[in-house]
């Protein structure tokens, strides 16, 4: 396939770059390693990522948002959370805003799948 690269400026460039980048997925074969088809595809989608980065950002959930959300994931209750949060008392206290998380809790919440960064309340750290 051929494509020219470009930077990413406009919607119209971005609409561009995706149609390019499904015309990969939709070949038959992926680019073989190593090769300047395999080169554009991965430039191709830095370049994507990095405008979806800056012009539609996803926010991490709140905290209180990402614990609610593991329970609901893993069909956990008010009870279940004892091990990770403490009592029951503690745990409504938690999910209705009213106790931070402690950093004992958050190691502990951290073992159910939700990330640190997610749990104190931070951006995590850009990749280079």
């Amino acid at each position: 396939m051929k494509y020219q690269l470009q930077p990413i400026r406009t919607n119209a460039d971005y609409k561009a770059a995706l149609k390019a980048a499904e015309a990969f997925f939709d070949a038959a074969a992926e680019p073989s390693p190593g090769s300047n088809e395999e080169a554009v595809f991965e430039a191709l989608v830095t370049l994507i990522e990095a405008y979806e980065k800056k012009h539609y950002p996803i926010e991490l959930p709140t905290p209180i948002d990402a614990i609610k959300f593991r329970m609901e994931q893993g069909g956990m209750t008010v009870a279940d959370m004892a091990p990770y949060i403490g009592p029951s008392n503690r745990v409504y206290e938690v999910l209705k805003g009213t106790r931070k998380l402690s950093v004992t809790m958050i190691r502990r919440l951290m073992t159910l799948g939700i990330p640190a960064d997610v749990l104190i309340g931070q951006e995590p750290p850009a990749h280079a």
